[in-house]
Formats: C-alpha cells, sequence, structure tokens
C-alpha cells in the first residue's frame, strides 16, 4: 500500500518548492488520473509493478484501483469518514477511521486539507532533472509509514512520485491522461463489501 502511502505532502518551504507545490494545488477541487507503478528493493531489484488509477476529491475523500502484474485488483477508498481496502483475491476488506489511517501517508499528498499537510510535512526544493521540477517531502513524525518522497512536476501536473519506505525499498508511480476538476460521482467514493467478503473492522458511520 505504498500509495497509500503515497500522496500527502504540502508544507511550507523555500520559495522555488512552494511555487510548484501551490502552483499544482491551486484550485484543485478533484483530479482523475491513471499511473503505473514499480516496486525495487535496496538493490534494485525489482519487486512488483502494476497499474491503476486514483480518483481524488478534496477535501479527504479518494479511490485508487491498482492491480499488481499477476495477481488481482485491489481497491482502497476514503469516502470522508472510513478507508477500506478490498483484496478481491482474499475476498476481505478491512475498514479503519480515516483520521486515524490516512494521518502519516502520503496519500494525503492530494486529498488533504492544507493544515494537515503542513503539520505533517516539510518540504524542500530538489532542484530539475529529467525535465522535471523536483520537490521533497519529509515526514515530521518517525512512525510515518515512509521516510522520505520526491514529487516531479512538469508546470502545474504532477507527473511522478518517488516513495522510499523504512524497508529501504522504493515506489515509482508515473501518472498519466491526468483531468484536473474531473466529474465525481458520489458513489464512486464510496465502498460496500460484496456479499460473502470478511470484513475486518468496524466502520465508524457515513459521511
Amino acid at each position: 500500500l505504498l500509495l497509500a502511502a503515497a500522496l500527502q505532502a504540502i508544507a511550507f518551504a523555500p520559495a522555488a518548492a512552494a511555487t510548484a507545490l501551490d502552483a499544482y494545488l491551486d484550485g484543485l477541487g478533484s483530479l482523475r488520473t491513471e499511473f503505473t507503478q514499480v516496486v525495487v528493493d535496496a538493490r534494485g531489484q525489482q519487486l512488483e509493478s502494476g497499474e491503476g488509477t486514483l480518483l481524488v476529491h478534496r477535501p479527504g475523500r479518494f479511490r485508487w484501483e491498482y492491480t499488481p502484474q499477476g495477481a488481482g485488483p485491489q481497491l482502497l477508498v476514503a469516502d470522508g469518514v472510513n478507508l477500506w481496502f478490498y483484496d478481491r483475491d482474499l475476498q476481505q476488506a478491512t475498514v479503519k477511521p480515516a483520521a486515524t489511517a490516512l494521518g502519516a501517508t502520503p496519500v494525503m499528498l492530494l486529498s488533504g486539507t492544507t493544515a494537515e499537510l503542513s503539520a505533517s510535512f516539510t518540504v524542500s526544493d530538489a532542484g530539475s532533472h529529467d525535465g522535471l521540477s523536483w520537490v521533497q517531502v519529509t515526514p515530521r513524525s518517525s512512525s510515518a509509514d515512509f521516510s522520505s518522497a520526491e514529487l516531479g512536476f512538469r508546470g502545474t501536473q504532477l507527473m511522478q512520485l518517488v516513495i522510499h519506505d523504512r524497508l529501504n525499498q522504493t515506489d515509482t508511480l508515473n501518472f498519466r491522461h491526468s483531468v484536473r476538476g474531473a466529474r465525481v460521482a458520489d458513489s464512486e467514493l464510496r465502498f460496500t463489501p460484496p456479499a460473502g467478503v470478511d470484513v475486518i473492522g468496524t466502520p465508524v458511520g457515513r459521511p
């Protein structure tokens, strides 16, 4: 779940970093995008790859669907109150209160409020390379799911997210076909466990 340990990160920063991040978030109410994902270990050996889609409606709601190669699809939904994770291969759904489950994860990069982001992360300008302007994100808490991340922007578009976890694994996400201000149906940001699925945890209510 590195992507759901992949997107919470906007704090006050040096001018170049703040400009890239502020420009990206300015007016961002919703987003629909596709992504590819590759995970490598500390030696650079590939552990996993796959692709998926991400739908965000700020603040606090998103839908992340991901299919690793050779495995069934996985679904992560934040409905504003609960965070659901559904693994179709295991026929199992896990639910936690979103307020506690998302507090130290980079998924809040796109869905969190400015106050939440600045309280949880520091940001620094990481220069330019590979045709992108980069920003480095570091969690303020040592208990966060990841140790650092880099975000690559082309103009006002987020093109790449590189996440380093505490096991020295690196998760690289490349975004494509991004649509800002995308139309979002309320049903896309809710989850109801299918019949016969084991549910771990108890939902705290509906938004």
